[in-house]
């Protein structure tokens, strides 16, 4: 379990942290989403105790990372696939972690072979491709066989195939009892992965629960046979909408509002559904437009 209250950080008299509070339980993917500058990397860097934090705590299964006795044995963390010697093999840098974390040298076949570089195992890392690297800092991350991960931008410079083991990956570690924190660009991926969201903007936490109930508040998409004629008939309901590009209303309303109101005005739908195809990204924005002050 990953426990973070009231963490703040200032340098001089930037804040780039403000009282930053929230949970992540076993069992779960939490998704950690915000723009650029806005406080995700300080935030994580606090977490697993390369940043010390103003004010506030932030602890995993309970201690402070730095109060962990073997902190690899309990949480996995891969915050730069890039930070990896480029002279050693792939083989060679696990069998260096796996010498640190005492764990034995099978595991790091074992490994190897989870993230699909047996193959690669015996080339210099800096002959690997980004999304290998990836791999690489994920097989790391899993080497001491831990029960948190702390993962940011996992998924960068993976290809599709890449990405969806991934998220086998990082699923199959939650349904055995895992926690797992994320954050990433991509938010497609994000919303088909996590289960729950932490957005901040701004330094502070704009958003914060169940990926399922953050997105209902993302409406309803509605079609019908008189685009025109239904928009009118939505807008004299009291209904507010957006026109999208396809011809598709997004109304910020229930289903069944919606239904209702279309029914009453005699209007004929062909489609009504939540709005969840882009669901993800209008939060994300709806969330973070305000101005972003300080750097991660």
């Amino acid at each position: 379990m990953i426990t973070v209250e009231n963490l703040t950080k200032r340098y001089g008299g930037t804040t780039a942290v403000q009282d930053v509070s929230f949970t992540v339980q076993p069992g779960s993917i939490t998704g950690f989403l915000g723009p650029n500058g806005a406080g995700k990397s300080t935030t994580l860097r606090m977490l697993t105790g390369l940043t010390p934090p103003t004010s506030g705590t932030a602890t995993i299964t309970g201690k402070r990372y730095a109060d962990l006795p073997n902190p690899g044995r309990v949480v996995g963390v891969m915050l730069d696939a890039a930070a990896q010697h480029p002279g050693r093999t792939g083989r060679e840098t696990l069998l260096l972690n796996a010498s640190l974390l005492g764990v034995p040298k099978g595991r790091v076949d074992e490994m190897l072979e989870a993230v699909g570089l047996t193959s690669a195992a015996k080339r210099r890392v800096g002959q690997y491709s980004l999304g290998m690297r990836q791999r690489l800092g994920i097989a790391s991350a899993l080497l001491g066989d831990p029960a948190v991960l702390i993962l940011d931008e996992p998924a960068n410079g993976m290809d599709p195939e890449g990405i969806r083991w991934m998220r086998g990956l990082l699923q199959d570690f939650a349904a055995r009892g895992g926690t797992v924190i994320l954050s990433s660009h991509l938010l497609g991926e994000v919303q088909a992965t996590v289960d729950r969201l932490v957005v901040i903007g701004g330094g502070r936490i704009v958003a914060n629960g169940a990926l399922e109930e953050l997105l209902a508040g993302s409406g309803t998409l509605v079609r019908g046979l008189d685009p025109i004629g239904l928009n009118q008939a939505l807008t004299a309901a009291g209904l507010r909408l957006e026109p999208l590009q396809d011809g598709a209303l997004r109304v910020d309303a229930t289903a069944e509002q919606v239904g209702r109101a279309a029914a009453a005005a005699g209007q004929i739908l062909i489609e009504l559904r939540q709005s969840d195809g882009a669901g993800l990204e209008e939060l994300f924005f709806q969330l973070t437009s305000a101005p972003v002050a300080e750097a991660a």
